[in-house]
């Protein structure tokens, strides 16, 4: 969610940016976009889609989100000239580094829980199991291996959509967000990322 709108806010504002200035707005040139697909679809159904997630053991569900997290990691480096791709990767290598060392599923804390549900209750029975269908595994802080890189960020409570996500999560959206801005300077972007030698 905060990477879609991270997307979608530094599209229209490279496009804003660039009819402001007169010029054409580009795209990026993304190499190797199919692992993109490649990464992003098994996601989908392991954690978005109710009729199969609920299906997947937590150790297959792992599996999926860390060969996922390498698939991007692939896909930055082939990207990693193009501007915001530096900002987007450390995101991605810091969220496969607190997946790795947490069993292979992100990991989210009962406190956090009850920010996103402040009526849930949190059976302590759970901790060290799958949160529901996510890519979460409920873990005290306590137990957690580099907290601090977990799902311990909530959305404000005015926020229609209530989410958690980690501080990879905000580099990786920040990474999205520079991209698309930059595009929206052509002429300023090739003068900086495409010198001829």
């Amino acid at each position: 969610m905060i990477l879609l709108l991270a997307i979608l806010v530094g599209l229209v504002s490279g496009v804003a940016r660039a009819k402001i200035r007169g010029r054409q707005f580009s795209p990026p040139d993304l190499q190797l976009a199919w692992l993109l697909l490649l990464a992003v679809t098994p996601q989908l159904f392991t954690f978005h889609l109710p009729e199969i997630s609920e299906y997947a053991p937590d150790n297959v569900a792992a599996g999926i989100l860390v060969v996922s997290q390498m698939l991007l990691l692939i896909f930055f480096w082939a990207n990693r000239r193009l501007p915001g791709f530096w900002i987007l990767g450390f995101g991605l290598g810091l969220n496969l580094l607190v997946i790795a060392l947490n069993g292979g599923l992100m990991p989210i804390s009962p406190e956090t829980v009850q920010r996103l549900v402040p009526n849930a209750t949190i059976d302590p029975s759970y901790f060290g199991t799958r949160l529901g269908t996510s890519k979460d595994i409920l873990l005290p802080v306590t137990e957690t291996r580099l907290w601090w890189l977990s799902d311990c960020f909530v959305l404000p409570s005015w926020a229609p959509y209530r989410v958690a996500f980690s501080l990879g999560d905000i580099l990786i959206a920040c990474g999205a967000f520079w991209l698309f801005w930059v595009h929206g300077d052509i002429d300023k972007m090739q003068a900086r990322f495409f010198r001829p030698a």
